[in-house]
């Protein structure tokens, strides 16, 4: 089922910019039971950590995430770029190669009882997954690892996230 996995994600070349090899994988979330088992091979790693929250991150992520924060029945928070959330928020900048870019959540999305998962679809570089982390801590709130479908590991994205804390991703690239 490994391989059925890999094989439903497209690798578009030069995408979003020349050099870029864009793992795209909605040809995944197009077939149902694909979709559903990569859902519970995530969530297998999860269960009975105590989880009451998936902080999902914009915006890929929130797909599998909301799916993720349902089979863990905990509660679903939307990490987003600055100025798209309605309500009060708490921001994190981060460093891209060219720049900073900026995330926030609700101020009011966790409190000091939450125990966090940090999710996304690609983990590469690290820094949004790093700028989650910040902002959960920030809350109050305690992360309990990271989960990714798919780890692009020789961009060493691991390497910008707290050491200790427990990473899992379904596809390794």
């Amino acid at each position: 089922m490994q391989e059925k996995l890999a094989s439903a994600i497209r690798t578009v070349p030069d995408f979003p910019k020349p050099g870029i090899q864009f793992k795209d994988i909605t040809p995944l979330l197009a077939d149902p039971s694909l979709l559903r088992h990569a859902v519970n091979l995530l969530a297998d790693e999860w269960k009975d950590q105590g989880i009451t929250k998936v902080l999902a991150i914009e915006s890929r992520g929130f797909i599998l995430g909301a799916m993720l924060a349902d089979e863990l029945d905990a509660g679903f928070v939307p990490v987003r770029k600055e100025g798209k959330l309605p309500f009060t928020t708490i921001k994190e900048s981060y460093d891209l190669e060219y720049g900073k870019d900026t995330i926030e959540m609700h101020i009011d999305a966790l409190s000091a009882s939450d125990r966090v998962l940090i999710h996304d679809d690609v983990i590469a570089t690290g820094g949004t997954a790093a700028a989650t982390h910040r902002l959960t801590e920030f809350a109050g709130a305690s992360v309990a690892g990271f989960s990714f479908l798919i780890e692009l590991s020789f961009l060493n994205g691991r390497d910008q996230l707290p050491t200790g804390t427990p990473l899992h991703s379904l596809l390794s690239y």
